[in-house]
C-alpha cells in the first residue's frame, strides 16, 4: 500500500487498510490484530456479530449487503457501514440510528460499471441520496464505496477513476453540514491502481490472510 501512495505522489497515512475477515477464522483475526491492524471488515451480520462481540476494541466497518431487518444489529457497532446502495436503506439507518440516539458514519455505495450483478446507487441516485440525508438526523454521509469488475487492474481503471469524478463533484457541491471524506474501493486484486485514483480505504482481504 505505502509503495502505491509514494508512487501516486500520495501520503500513505491518509489511506486506511480494512483487513476482511470474510470467511476467516478468529485465530488469524487475532494474529492480524497483534501485528498491528486496526481496522477490519466484515461482509456477513452473522459473523460481524460474533467477531465484534470477541474483538470490541478495533475498528469493525460493515461492507457487505445488508438487509433492513439486519440494519438494527449493525448500527451502532460498526465504525463506517460501506455498503448503503439505496435511498431507502439509508433512511431505514437513520430511524434506527435516531431511536438509539446516535449518528451512524455510512458511505454511498455507487454502481459506475453499471453491471447487473452489482449493488449500488446510479450518480444521480446518489446525488439524490446526500440531498435527503441533509434531512437525516441519524446519519452522517461521509463519502462512497464501489466495487470493480473482477479483471485486470488497468482494464477497470476507469470504474475508480470515474468513481473520483463524482466524488469530488458530489463534494464540490458543499451541501450544509455535509464533508465527504471518504472514497472506499479497491480490494486485493486492484488496490494499487485504486489508490492512484484517490482511494482512501482499500478493502484487503486476501493479500493479508490468503485465499
Amino acid at each position: 500500500m505505502r509503495d502505491a501512495a509514494d508512487a501516486a505522489d500520495r501520503d500513505p497515512d491518509e489511506i486506511t487498510v480494512v483487513a476482511v475477515t470474510k470467511n476467516v477464522g478468529i485465530t488469524e483475526v487475532r494474529r492480524a490484530v497483534s501485528a498491528g491492524c486496526v481496522d477490519f471488515g466484515e461482509n456477513r451480520v452473522q459473523e460481524f456479530l460474533g467477531k465484534y462481540g470477541l474483538f470490541p476494541d478495533v475498528r469493525w466497518h460493515f461492507i457487505g449487503t445488508l438487509q433492513t431487518n439486519k440494519v438494527k444489529d449493525v448500527v451502532g457497532r460498526a465504525h463506517l457501514i460501506h455498503s448503503v446502495e439505496s435511498l431507502r436503506l439509508l433512511e431505514h439507518i437513520d430511524r434506527v440510528a435516531e431511536a438509539h440516539g446516535i449518528v451512524q458514519d455510512v458511505l454511498l455505495q455507487v454502481n459506475i460499471s453499471g453491471e447487473q450483478s452489482k449493488h449500488g446507487m446510479l450518480p444521480e441516485e446518489a446525488e439524490e441520496a446526500l440531498r435527503a440525508s441533509l434531512e437525516m438526523p441519524g446519519v452522517r454521509v461521509r463519502g462512497l464505496m464501489t466495487i470493480a469488475p473482477f479483471g485486470k487492474p488497468e482494464d477497470v481503471r476507469w470504474v475508480f477513476r470515474d468513481t473520483a469524478l463524482l466524488f469530488a463533484s458530489l463534494a464540490s457541491m458543499r451541501f450544509n453540514g455535509i464533508e465527504l471524506t471518504d472514497l472506499s474501493m479497491g480490494m486485493t486484486n486492484d488496490y494499487k491502481v485504486a489508490i492512484e485514483e484517490g482511494s482512501t480505504i482499500i478493502r484487503v482481504g486476501r493479500a493479508i490472510f490468503g485465499r
